[in-house]
């Protein structure tokens, strides 16, 4: 084969996780928004070098533009060669993606293979593997749902991590989503990856299932905090096994406060996010709860959102959106210990 070999993503898909490097040479921004599986980000234009050249081919001319242009883009490969590549051998694989003209990833593989490795640029880039990504979730889920569903509290999340641990095929789509799924959900610090990112990770994951083994997932709604669940995932799920998760309410009480413990340590936070919940409650009841968390009543607090927001929110959303739940499989836990979480992950992975 002549390198650079240009590909589409369906030819290289299959070779998809064989690759010694997938090299995403777009700016960091671009790559922050999303990218593919594995790859890591050398550009070969940066954010500010981009618009330099995109004012020179505006401003001045195209010539112009090519030349400032072909001496950064120059510059930068051999940087990342410098600093990253020196020490590969001859056979060192790597797959080269731009956005979509080939441009960017053309220069750097052409150098590439020069050098002598077997180098193989993406054919349309980052927008082919969009596309591929779309038409892949628009399609009906080939594999086999097992939903856990529980009041809050009830330790669906913990569960799936156990259940991850031991084995089992689990799509967490509060972890890929960095949001624990309600309105008090966000994680500090944690911004929430972008739609198109989260749908990237969604399909990572599908991909490497086995379509003859359960996937545990937790009851989500269509949203996890700002970001859509593909409508092809949520159809799966509702249509889905399930299994009804129990914990009595003061564990729940306990294991929320476990989980939120930030909000204890910052009120203002957590009655910032209250107010989003002023529509359905009304000024009176946000007030007392805001009073509650100044005051450092969390228990209490905690214990009065599941009474009267959070039980009767899950129970009208599980009747009218799973179907099966009225078949589910009871799973009791007796308590928050790692030990009880281990039991039921055992429980269900056997079965």
């Amino acid at each position: 084969m002549k390198y650079p070999a240009i590909q589409s993503f369906e030819e290289v898909l299959s070779r998809l996780d064989g690759f010694d490097a997938i090299i995403d040479v777009r700016s960091p921004s671009e790559f922050a928004i999303d990218h593919l599986p594995g790859a890591i980000n050398c550009p070969v234009l940066d954010d500010d070098e981009r618009i330099k050249i995109g004012t020179l081919y505006k401003q001045v001319n195209t010539f112009e533009a090519k030349k400032v242009g072909a001496a950064l883009v120059a510059k930068n490969i051999g940087h990342h060669i410098e600093t990253l590549w020196l020490d590969k051998p001859r056979d060192w694989h790597p797959l080269i993606y731009c956005w979509r003209g080939g441009n960017r990833s053309g220069a750097m593989a052409h150098i590439l293979a020069k050098v002598g490795w077997p180098v193989i640029q993406l054919e349309g880039g980052y927008k082919a593997y969009r596309n591929y990504i779309n038409q892949a979730m628009a399609q009906p889920l080939a594999v086999p749902f097992t939903v856990i569903c529980g009041t809050t509290g009830s330790g669906k999340s913990r569960l799936l991590e156990v259940l991850h641990s031991i084995g089992a095929q689990v799509l967490d789509l509060e972890q890929l989503a960095l949001h624990r799924g309600s309105v008090l959900g966000n994680l500090p610090s944690q911004p929430q990856p972008s739609q198109k990112a989260f749908e990237s990770a969604i399909w990572q994951r599908l991909r490497h299932f086995d379509a003859s083994r359960p996937v545990f997932v937790e009851s989500e709604s269509k949203k996890v905090g700002n970001l859509r669940v593909p409508e092809s995932v949520i159809a799966c799920m509702r249509a889905a096994p399930c299994i009804s998760l129990t914990l009595s309410r003061s564990d729940r009480v306990r294991l929320l406060m476990e989980d939120y413990a930030h909000f204890t340590e910052h009120p203002a936070m957590l009655n910032t996010q209250l107010d989003c919940l002023v529509s359905l409650h009304g000024r009176d009841k946000i007030g007392h709860w805001h009073a509650l968390a100044n005051a450092g009543q969390m228990r209490e607090l905690v214990d009065e959102l599941l009474l009267d927001h959070y039980d009767p929110a899950y129970l009208r959303s599980i009747s009218r959106n799973f179907s099966l739940f009225p078949q589910a499989q009871v799973l009791a836990l007796d308590d928050i210990s790692p030990q009880a979480f281990l039991n039921a992950a055992q429980h269900l992975h056997r079965n």
